[in-house]
């Protein structure tokens, strides 16, 4: 078993033991990228993608310099929806960090993830956090191909499974 293999392996989440039940019939997703490391981001949105189609869930796409712009592009764009009353019902953040040689990653690693809580905490919108936070190009791919960790694809479906347990609270004339 290679280092990629063994990294995958060991970072392998418990499976969940139920999931909240729901349609997600007519669920508006907003997805932000960041592009800063094109291939790692084309390989997160590639897996994003297959668990919109499997869930047969549309989505809008934003593209994003860094990672660091990317709660600013949610909150711009969560607004500028609602106020043209086509509100998204969750979002979903796609990007990655690699450690380097300063603390610059710790500051984008920390805030990114920092700013996407405090969204949707504020906010109560389902926000699913697909931003990596790794030490090498090597274990963001392999957590970033669909065939692999499929970080991507997680993300989407952590959203997801927040706008079904939302709705399963809510009365369904007030979903929008």
């Amino acid at each position: 078993m290679d280092q990629a293999q063994a990294e995958t392996q060991m970072a392998q989440p418990r499976r969940q033991a139920s999931k909240v039940e729901g349609t997600l019939e007519g669920t508006r997703i907003l997805v932000v990228e960041a592009r800063y490391y094109d291939d790692i981001a084309e390989a997160l949105l590639s897996g994003a993608k297959r668990a919109f189609e499997k869930a047969q869930v549309s989505f809008d796409l934003v593209t994003v310099p860094g990672a660091l712009e990317i709660p600013q592009a949610i909150a711009i764009t969560l607004d500028v929806a609602q106020a043209r009353h086509k509100p998204y019902d969750g979002a979903v953040a796609l990007g990655c960090v690699i450690r380097g040689e300063t603390s610059h990653y710790d500051i984008v690693a920390g805030e990114s993830a920092r700013a996407l809580m405090d969204l949707a905490v504020a906010l109560r919108v389902p926000i699913g956090n697909g931003i990596l936070t790794v030490d090498t190009q090597a274990q963001a791919l392999s957590r970033a191909r669909p065939e692999q960790g499929n970080k991507g694809g997680w993300a989407v479906d952590a959203a997801l499974s927040l706008v079904r347990l939302k709705r399963s609270f809510s009365n369904p004339r007030d979903r929008r």
